[in-house]
C-alpha cells in the first residue's frame, strides 16, 4: 500500500482536469505479478498491462468513461472509480466490496482510508451485486470532495448479521448466540 502522494508521483491518479470532467478509474495496483483481468474487462481498452504480464496496469485516462466494469474484476480489490463532478460539495467513490452484510442504498456508512481508519460518513448511492461480478459487489458512496483520493473502503453498521448455522453445525442455543448487532 502506497500513500496518496506516491500514487500521484507514479501517475496512478488522474489530473485535476480529468477528475473534474466526470467519472474515471483509479488503479492502485502496485504489485508486479502476472495479472490482467482489468485490462481484459475494459470495453474501451483504457487499461493496459504491457509489455509484460507482470507489469503494473497503466490507465489512459482519456479513454476511460468510468463505466466501473473493471472494479469487480480486480482480484486485489485495487480499482476504484472516482467522480468529482457528482455535485457541488460531494463526489463519489465506486469500490469493490466483498464483505457481509452488503450496504443498502440510501443508508449512511463510515468512510475508511487505505489503512482502515475512519475518515467520515457517506451515503450509499448504488450497490451492484450480480452473478457476473462473482460475489464482489460494486458499491458507490458519496464522499466529501477533499476525500476523493483518500476513501477506499466503507464500514457498514447497525445491521443484523446472522451466521449460517448449517455451515457451523451449532446447537439451537449456539445459533441464537450468533445473532448479533454490528456497531461501530
Amino acid at each position: 500500500m502506497l500513500p496518496e502522494n506516491e500514487l500521484v508521483a507514479r501517475g496512478l491518479v488522474p489530473s485535476r482536469a480529468r477528475l473534474d470532467a466526470g467519472p474515471v478509474v483509479v488503479v492502485e495496483c502496485i504489485e508486479e505479478i502476472p495479472c490482467n483481468p482489468c485490462a481484459a474487462a475494459c470495453p474501451r481498452k483504457g487499461i493496459t498491462v504491457e509489455p509484460s504480464l507482470t507489469n503494473t496496469p497503466k490507465v489512459d485516462f482519456d479513454k476511460c468513461n468510468g463505466c466501473t466494469v473493471c472494479v469487480s474484476r480486480c482480484p486485489g480489490l485495487a480499482i476504484f472509480v472516482v467522480n468529482r463532478a457528482y455535485s457541488k460539495n460531494e463526489g463519489t467513490v465506486t469500490m469493490p466490496y466483498e464483505l457481509l452484510p452488503r450496504p443498502v442504498e440510501g443508508r449512511m456508512v463510515t468512510l475508511l482510508d487505505r489503512t482502515g481508519k475512519p475518515v467520515g460518513k457517506g451515503r450509499v448511492v448504488k450497490v451492484r451485486d450480480t452473478k457476473a461480478q462473482d460475489r464482489c459487489a460494486v458499491v458507490t458512496v458519496t464522499v466529501p470532495k477533499r476525500l476523493l483520493n483518500t476513501v477506499r473502503n466503507i464500514r457498514v453498521s447497525g445491521r443484523k448479521v446472522e451466521t449460517n448455522p448449517l455451515t457451523l453445525n451449532l446447537s439451537q442455543k449456539g445459533r441464537e448466540k450468533t445473532k448479533e448487532r454490528v456497531d461501530d
